[in-house]
């Protein structure tokens, strides 16, 4: 091994053991790598530069913005009553609602993030004060956060579009099905549990109030019609999609429910900046990091080695599930997928596996993998708005881990769960 690449992968392991930002571990250990190759260190920015310049990744701050609009605008209040109407008299209605109200938000906002934020702290105080275990109230605010990059719009899925190619638009829609059966067996153990432990639930359904709340989350309701019906129709692409979304939720929160002022928007936008500067900083850094893999042909050797050792697509996505199962379990969401995508890329196109089929199965993965220790995402930021023992969520959160479990494996060896949808729409 050459003296570069040997302190290229010491760098990193160094960097990760004392948990630096990924961002700067990639940037770091690339660097490293240039000087001692003796490489030009313009080629940092050069590269960098170069993984972000998409038309495609514009989407991305978009969507924040949407997400952060939603969020301040109280959308997701509405939402929150009218899921409460529809599922609140099953047993353990409050965390029926909870699943349910993440399904109905995750086709505004794309990302678990604003979800475990936005719904977050009314869903757990809402449990708890309904007589529900606060270690359990934050594990199904944090399951159910994942669900938001599953159903269409989906951060995640933009970027694994940018890095492959395949359609954002078909994506989209294969995440659909698999969302809703994550949210179905989430509320399958809710009832589970409500049963065991004697958690309350609403009075029978009533049709005056449901019609109320929902007229009340029509606005809201309306927003994934109009992104995907727009996407679906050609008139308009997945970025200015994404657009339309951040304008109709100022329109929502500025004209229809006054609760956004122009005042509130200079820390909006700055959120929105923070959070997209984190992406793309990644996005950047993995970028030049790729650039050094393929330098040293390690995808090349990665995808002879893979092949070598079974040319069975079936048996290769187990594989790549167990792969990115653990890497969720230390990795962010959108690096993960910008490090190894490009490594596993030529073995599933070798194999002949749907791109569409693989994507929706990654990302349903690396979701799982961020309610997962050590450092799973949703958990704490859950734990934390609960201000509970991070290891009692991770005891309650075993049991969704479980069914989430074998959604997966659904969905990755029933491929028309995924493909069905994008194929009916054309």
């Amino acid at each position: 091994m050459s003296l570069h690449l040997t302190a290229f992968i010491l760098v990193l392991i160094v960097l990760f053991l004392f948990k630096a930002p990924i961002w700067s571990s990639l940037l770091l250990s690339s660097t490293t790598y240039l000087i001692l190759s003796g490489e030009q260190l313009t080629l940092v920015a050069r590269k960098s530069v170069a993984g972000m310049d998409s038309f495609l990744l514009m989407a991305i701050p978009m969507f924040i913005l949407a997400a952060e609009l939603m969020n301040h605008c109280g959308i997701t209040t509405y939402l929150f009553r009218f899921a409460n109407s529809i599922v609140g008299w099953i047993p353990g209605g409050m965390a029926h609602t909870n699943v349910l109200a993440s399904m109905l938000f995750a086709g505004m906002s794309g990302s678990s993030a604003a979800d475990a934020a936005g719904l977050g702290t009314m869903e757990i105080k809402a449990m708890t004060d309904d007589g529900y275990d606060k270690p359990f109230s934050a594990a199904i605010t944090a399951a159910s956060s994942i669900i938001g990059p599953i159903i269409p719009p989906s951060i995640p899925m933009v970027v694994y579009s940018s890095i492959t190619g395949a359609s954002i638009g078909r994506l989209f829609l294969g995440g659909a099905i698999p969302g809703i059966l994550m949210g179905g067996a989430m509320m399958a153990i809710c009832y589970w549990t409500a049963k065991r432990r004697s958690y309350p639930r609403n009075e029978r359904i009533d049709l005056h109030e449901v019609w109320i709340s929902f007229i009340k989350a029509i606005p809201g309701l309306m927003a994934p019609i109009i992104l995907l019906g727009g996407i679906y129709s050609g008139f308009f692409t997945p970025t200015e999609a994404a657009s339309v979304a951040a304008v109709y939720a100022f329109l929502l929160g500025f004209l229809f429910y006054h609760t956004i002022k122009l005042t509130d928007m200079k820390q909006i936008l700055i959120n929105t900046a923070a959070n997209t500067a984190i992406v793309c900083f990644i996005i950047g850094a993995a970028t030049l990091f790729g650039f050094v893999l393929t330098a040293e042909q390690i995808p090349i050797r990665l995808t002879e080695g893979m092949l070598s050792f079974s040319q069975n697509p079936y048996v290769m996505l187990m594989v790549f599930n167990i792969l990115f199962l653990i890497l969720g379990c230390f990795m962010e969401l959108n690096a993960t997928m910008l490090i190894f995508l490009p490594i596993i890329l030529p073995v599933a196109q070798g194999l002949g596996i749907d791109l569409v089929h693989l994507g929706v199965v990654m990302v349903v993965n690396l979701m799982i993998g961020t309610l997962t220790p050590p450092f799973g995402m949703m958990t704490y930021v859950s734990a934390g708005i609960a201000k509970v023992p991070l290891h009692t969520v991770f005891r309650e959160l075993a049991p969704f881990m479980v069914v989430l479990v074998i959604v997966l494996l659904l969905i990755t060896y029933i491929p028309g769960l995924v493909l069905w949808l994008p194929g009916l729409l054309g």
